[in-house]
C-alpha cells in the first residue's frame, strides 16, 4: 500500500509541474507570431470595405468553411460565399465610409483574438440617397502562418 501512495504522489507531482511549464511555451509562441490585432488593424479592414471592392478586404479573411453574419441577407458559410453575396449588394452603392468607434474591446489568447466595436456608416446609394448609421461589429481573428485572419465576423444593426 505505501508503494502505491508514493507512486500516486510522484505522478501527481509530475503532472503539477508539467502544467506550470505549458503556459510559458504558449506565451512564447504568441510573441513569435507578431502583434495581435488592434483598433488600427480593425480600421484598416473597414477602410478596405470603404472602397466597396471585396478585392481590397479579401486578404483579411480566412478561406474555407467559416461563418460570417452580415446585415443582409443573414449568413455566409465561407469567405467565397461572402465575397459573392456582398459584391452583388455593393453594386447598389456609389461610396461608403466606415469608421471604427472608440469603444473597441480586444481579447487575445495565443493564436486567437476576438473583439467588439461599433462602426459608423456613412454611405451614398447609387440613387443618391445617403445612409448613415451605427453598426455592431464582432470579429474573431486566428493567426495563420503569421497573419491575423478573420475566421468569424458578425455585423448587425440595432432593431428599430
Amino acid at each position: 500500500m505505501p508503494k502505491r501512495i508514493l507512486t500516486l504522489f510522484i505522478c501527481l507531482l509530475a503532472l503539477s509541474l508539467s502544467s506550470f511549464a505549458a503556459p510559458k511555451k504558449s506565451a512564447k509562441k504568441a510573441a513569435s507570431n507578431g502583434s495581435a490585432p488592434d483598433k488600427a488593424y480593425m480600421q484598416k479592414i473597414w477602410d478596405g470595405w470603404s472602397t466597396l471592392n471585396t478585392a481590397n478586404v479579401k486578404q483579411y479573411y480566412a478561406t474555407g468553411p467559416h461563418t460570417f453574419f452580415d446585415i443582409a441577407p443573414l449568413k455566409y458559410n465561407s469567405w467565397e460565399e461572402y465575397e459573392k453575396g456582398v459584391t452583388a449588394i455593393l453594386k447598389n452603392y456609389k461610396s461608403g465610409k466606415f469608421t471604427v468607434n472608440d469603444d473597441v474591446e480586444l481579447h487575445h489568447h495565443g493564436d486567437l483574438s476576438w473583439g467588439t466595436a461599433t462602426v459608423k456608416e456613412d454611405a451614398i446609394l447609387s440613387n443618391g440617397k445617403r445612409e448613415m448609421g451605427t453598426w455592431r461589429y464582432t470579429v474573431v481573428f486566428e493567426n495563420q502562418a503569421g497573419k491575423w485572419l478573420i475566421v468569424h465576423e458578425h455585423v448587425s444593426v440595432p432593431a428599430h
